[in-house]
């Protein structure tokens, strides 16, 4: 698991027990998959069209550190499937998984546009050694 982004748990996060709100938590979640399958796809226009079972393993408070890990588990023609766990940085606990998460890729007219790319790059990767 790759964990790319982490947030730092304020008071508006948090649902009236105190812990971090699980809508906020996904929000966090849906903006990161997209931004990651945006930088894999190179296409701007990433959605979510599906989010398997979502299991709340633990919770978080507020000052608490967390971080967002995702992973490709396939490129389709026109979509990238996903899987992600969240976790309390300074502990390592889990907080959340999604063993699935699919964002496909759209044209400027809402239809699926292929993206041509069959595994991770990394964006070193794709600049020119000249740089």
């Amino acid at each position: 698991m790759r964990f790319h982004t982490r947030k730092w748990i304020k008071p508006n996060d948090l649902n009236p027990n105190s812990s971090l709100f699980g809508g906020r938590l996904l929000e966090w979640i849906d903006e990161e998959a997209a931004l990651y399958s945006t930088i894999q796809t190179e296409n701007h226009r990433m959605v979510t069209k599906y989010m398997s079972e979502i299991e709340f393993v633990s919770s978080a408070k507020q000052g608490d550190i967390v971080e967002i890990g995702i992973d490709v588990v396939k490129f389709g023609k026109s979509s990238v499937t996903l899987t992600c766990e969240v976790r309390n940085k300074m502990t390592r606990k889990t907080i959340i998984k999604i063993g699935k998460i699919v964002m496909v890729g759209l044209d400027e007219h809402g239809n699926p546009k292929p993206h041509g790319k069959t595994k991770i790059e990394f964006v070193k990767d794709r600049l020119n050694e000249d740089y």
